[in-house]
């Protein structure tokens, strides 16, 4: 299923998990979704299963909006105790969606007691008190944390299919571009790795001590992540510089966000550190992810972060919010930026990353070396020092509940496919209207999708932006528009410049087995430079094709 068609469906207002491998945009479909309803008039409430998901969408924890906190089950009298809390009755009271990011992670549990709540504050005895449910999240991914050892995934919960959840499994690859690479991922997603597989990972087997000094290491265990960062830091010279977290807002709200957030209470540096982006740039100069190295202080201390791609960055500080019902509850402001010598597995979730070293040695829980692996982009991208039988384990029950998963999926996708669109904007309207939102006359969800971004571009721009999405190959696009096929990219080029082009626009007018051959020179060569690369294939790709790949190496577009 596409982003566009799990959108519409989003927008009827049924209940839905929304699912699909790293990198198919789960968490782009479901911030498109939330906008929309905020468009609407609609103020969706914003949780996740961990303080790390929730910051990346400006929400809090499930634990915290429902109130059950850290509990692990609940009485009779604890269940009257949370719905008599006047904030907690009023948060649920006014609630209309509830989306949950990192189901996964989320016990059977856990899942239960927030219905138990839910239908005691709403005072009706539907599946969540009557609320639409949008769940979001890959259970092939990180199982829920627990002390439990027999915990349970929330699908086993009798609550799931009391929901009657809609199934939309996002298809589309926007992440790893690499056949060969994809192809190893796919074998662990499906519990069928062979020789072939593990041969494809050893071969990118390097020692830590010769493995890249400015890709960052991912390790199991918390240990190992300290111990690297303060080793690579101490070694540099000069003085470090700190810089400290302020916050606003409720001291167990803002103790949640500090949690969550990937950049540290007191961010310590050194001129010369290698470090990585915890935020996405609003304007589209770096997202969470991007890597670079700090080259100085401007004039009020800040650091300057030299990236990649040849950026220089002066780097203020950034807001992490916990939004409810419009408002800002919380914050917390910081440099968006941390150490990059080493992170957890678990805080990597959702990032995506050029390059990685990545030490499997040590994995102890299903679905941790796929999180891992499955960050980077490409294979030559991976730097493997360690790997054990575990790293390439998935959770044996996970396969074959993601084949139900996909079925359902494939039903609703030919439901919907047949359904006219005016019958689907009936029932968009009519979720709008139902829930106190303000319905406006839009075109089908097909063309709000192809359209996005067109109308606030420049007018030469917003036309090639159009016909790139509309052709199949970049002589079409340079034909459609009349204009030389260099012009084409410098047009794209200028897009990304802005923060108006994602790779997903354009990464289908050069063939996946090219871009593959490409990606690979240019990161052997690490030089972005266009004429060795061109110099390499001796002349059997143009430079245009070349200047197009480079783009989709530009950490910045997504």
């Amino acid at each position: 299923m596409t982003q566009s068609e799990a959108l519409s469906i989003l927008k009827t207002g049924a209940n839905v998990f929304l699912t699909g491998e790293p990198g198919s945009g789960k968490t782009h479909t479901i911030n498109e979704f939330i906008k929309w309803l905020r468009t609407s008039g609609i103020e969706p409430s914003v949780t996740a299963a961990t303080g790390i998901a929730a910051t990346h969408i400006s929400g809090m924890t499930l634990h915290s909006w429902s109130g059950i906190g850290v509990s692990e089950f609940l009485t009779k009298n604890d269940v009257d105790r949370i719905a008599s809390k006047e904030h907690i009755a009023r948060r649920l009271g006014k609630a209309n969606v509830l989306i949950i990011e990192e189901i996964s992670m989320l016990s059977a549990a856990t899942f239960e007691m927030v219905d138990v709540i839910c239908r005691e504050v709403r005072r009706t005895d539907a599946p969540f008190g009557g609320l639409t449910i949008i769940l979001v999240g890959d259970f092939f991914q990180l199982p829920p944390v627990s002390r439990n050892r027999d915990v349970k995934f929330a699908y086993d919960s009798r609550i799931w299919n009391d929901l009657h959840l809609i199934t939309c499994y996002l298809t589309e690859q926007h992440r790893q571009v690499d056949a060969t690479f994809f192809n190893v991922l796919s074998a662990i997603r499906s519990g069928e790795v062979g020789e072939s597989h593990q041969q494809e990972l050893m071969k990118r087997h390097v020692d830590l001590v010769e493995s890249p000094s400015n890709a960052p290491k991912l390790f199991s265990h918390n240990a190992d992540v300290d111990r690297i960062n303060a080793e690579e830091l101490k070694k540099l010279s000069g003085t470090i510089r700190k810089f400290r977290m302020s916050s606003k807002g409720k001291d167990l709200l803002v103790e949640g966000l500090k949690r969550g957030c990937l950049s540290p209470e007191t961010l310590e540096l050194k001129e010369g550190a290698t470090v990585m982006f915890t935020k996405n740039s609003p304007q589209g100069k770096f997202v969470n992810g991007t890597l670079g190295v700090v080259s100085g202080w401007d004039a009020s201390g800040q650091p300057i972060v030299n990236t990649k791609n040849g950026l220089s960055i002066a780097v203020e500080p950034m807001e992490w919010q916990l939004e409810e019902q419009g408002k800002v509850r919380a914050s917390v402001s910081q440099i968006p930026l941390r150490l990059a010598y080493a992170m957890t597995v678990h805080k990597s979730q959702g990032m995506s990353m050029d390059a990685a070293v990545i030490d499997l040695s040590k994995a102890f829980e299903y679905g941790q070396g796929y999180v891992a692996l499955s960050r980077i982009r490409r294979l030559s991208g991976l730097y493997l020092t360690g790997l054990n039988e575990r790293a390439l384990q998935v959770h044996p029950e996970i396969l074959e509940k993601d084949k139900d998963f996909r079925i359902a999926s494939a039903v609703v996708q030919e439901t919907f496919a047949t359904m006219p669109v005016i019958e689907v904007v009936a029932m968009q309207k009519k979720f709008v209207k139902t829930i106190g939102g303000t319905w406006t006359d839009k075109p089908s969800p097909r063309k709000i999708q192809d359209k996005k971004y067109v109308s606030d571009l420049p007018g030469r721009l917003a036309e090639t932006l159009q016909a790139v999405r509309d052709a199949k190959n970049l002589q079409s696009a340079a034909k459609i528009r009349a204009l030389a096929i260099s012009t084409v990219v410098k047009h794209l080029e200028e897009l990304a410049d802005i923060g108006k082009l994602t790779r997903t626009d354009f990464a289908h007018l050069v063939p996946v087995e090219v871009t593959s051959e490409i990606y690979e020179v240019f990161a052997i060569n690490n030089d972005e430079r266009l004429s060795p690369i061109f110099h390499a294939f001796n002349g059997r790709h143009s430079f245009e094709t070349i200047r197009l790949v480079r783009l989709m190496r530009r950490e910045f577009v997504q």
